[in-house]
Order: C-alpha cells, then structure tokens, then sequence
C-alpha cells in the first residue's frame, strides 16, 4: 500500500456532462475542499485552467497533483480519426506538463451516456470494423503516449461500446499491453452488472489507474424499473463514495494489494452537490480508506 497514491475527482463538486449540477461552486472552493479532506492529488475538471502554469499555480498552495484527466475518443465513427488524434496530442502534452503519468481515454462514438435513453437498454455494440478502427486507434496514440514516457489507460463506461465484462476481455485480447492499459471502474463494472473482482483478476497486470465509487442498489434497482438515462440515473444518486453503498471493497483491496498494483486511487463518485454535500462525502470517502487498508 506504500505505493498507493490517494486523489479524488472534481465530479462530486461540479459535474462534466451536467455542468448545472455545481455550477455554483468556484474552482476555488473544489481544490481547497479537497486538500481539507486529505487528497494529495485530483483530476481535472470543466473548470480547471489548462495552461500548465496557470493550474500549477493555483495547485501548489494546496500539495495538489495532478492524476490524470478524462479524453473522449472517436475512433468508431467515421471521418473522425484526425480530430481524436489531434486533440489527443494537445490532451496528453497538458497532462505530461502538469506530471501525469498515465491518460485516462474512452471510446464515446455512438455513445449514449449523455442520451435521454435507458442506459441498461440501449449501449452500442460495435461492428467488427468498428473494433478494429478503435484497437488500430489506440495503438496509434498508445505509441504516442509511450514516446512521452506515459500510457494510455481504457476507461470502461456505461453507455458506451465497451461497457461489459465480454466487452472488457476482448479490448483486452485485442490490444498489446505495451501500448494500452486499463482503468479499474468498481461503480461502472457494478452498475452493469458485473463482479468487478473477476475484471481484477482477469487484467490486474493491465490496470494502471483506479477509480473508486460506490453504487446505492435502490437507485440501480430504479434505474432499471423506470429504464432511466445514464445521466438521470447519476442525477437521482446511483453513484456515491466507497463505503457508502453496497459493494464490498475488502476483496478488491486485497487483490489489488497482491497484484501490486502502484498508482493512484482516485474517488470519483459523480452526484448533485445539492444532495451530497462535496466535502462531507470526500471526507467520507477518505475516512473509509483510512480504515480499510490504512491509507
């Protein structure tokens, strides 16, 4: 656990795809509140500067790092190569400058996380040629990021075209474990409908980044009832911080100390800050982490 680096996403405080959820807390607020609760670092967020410098500055006060930062890519839809790989070089330039080491990306084409369209009902499924563009897409910018001393980590979502454990095992058969690594999701894998212990003990070797968050069984229970939207499923609180809903954390801590897993562990559980107060919940979080494993 020595080599366990603690963050924790601004996503609580002001949300990415719903910038009404938080839009009245300051940029300020967020880094201070998560410095109080006891983070050494964060990802970034809508209302983070992204020049290097600006951020370092308004980090330093604070012995905020930055982990990492979410880049969407588009490999599956067609025309749309160039632009990803653009916008991924730009993307993995500000993170180098800022001392990430790793980029956290996610295919979205055809994606339906930011649709009014059940989420459990309605994912993608790609095309064999679609997998293929995005496995060729990876490599390319896996290559990119190990040029620049980083890598690559695949971020399994809901909505999105690799979503499921099947979805998981083939991205991870298809692609080389030089170029491309894995993101640990523990809510995304519950919330569709997967042990995230097997994914652990199926790729522990290829994760590289972690995110912990917690789902509310009585929202997912609705969320499938109601047939909810991804986005309305966040809105109504499936997601909360480890510890403070119904997966079992002990095993997966354990696995991920055997693997010797070393990284960061970030706490990224999106809700309204209406409903969760930010810095309550990161505190929350933080304590639990300190009595789980002594972190």
């Amino acid at each position: 656990m020595n080599a366990i680096r603690l963050a924790i996403a601004p996503i609580g405080w002001s949300n990415d795809d719903m910038p009404e959820l938080g839009s009245h807390i300051s940029f300020e607020q967020c880094i201070s509140e998560m410095a109080a609760a006891g983070y050494e670092g964060c990802e970034v967020g809508h209302k983070f500067p992204r020049d290097p410098e600006l951020l370092r500055t308004a980090l330093s006060p604070y012995h905020l790092s930055v982990a990492s930062a979410w880049y969407s890519l588009y490999f599956t839809e067609e025309g749309r190569r160039d632009e990803t790989i653009q916008g991924f070089l730009a993307h993995m330039n500000f993170l180098k400058a800022m001392g990430a080491e790793v980029i956290v990306v996610c295919e979205c084409g055809h994606s339906i996380q930011g649709k009014p369209l059940p989420v459990l009902e309605n994912k993608p499924v790609f095309s064999a040629a679609q997998w293929q563009s995005l496995i060729d897409g990876l490599h390319h910018i896996g290559k990119y990021a190990r040029d620049n001393g980083m890598t690559i980590v695949y971020h399994h979502h809901m909505g999105t075209g690799v979503q499921t454990e099947e979805e998981i095992d083939r991205l991870m058969l298809a692609t080389d474990p030089a170029l491309v690594s894995l993101l640990f999701d523990t809510g995304h894998l519950f919330f569709s409908g997967h042990a995230p212990a097997t994914t652990l003990q199926r790729h522990g070797r290829r994760i590289r980044h972690v995110h912990l968050k917690d789902v509310r069984k009585t929202i997912l229970i609705r969320t499938r009832d109601e047939k909810l939207s991804f986005l309305d499923a966040v809105r109504a609180g499936v997601f909360t911080v480890p510890g403070d809903g119904c997966i079992d954390y002990v095993p997966l801590f354990d696995l991920l100390d055997k693997q010797q897993y070393q990284g960061w562990w970030v706490v990224e559980a999106e809700q309204d800050p209406e409903q969760a107060v930010p810095l309550v919940y990161a505190k929350m979080a933080r304590e639990f982490l300190r009595k789980s494993v002594g972190l």
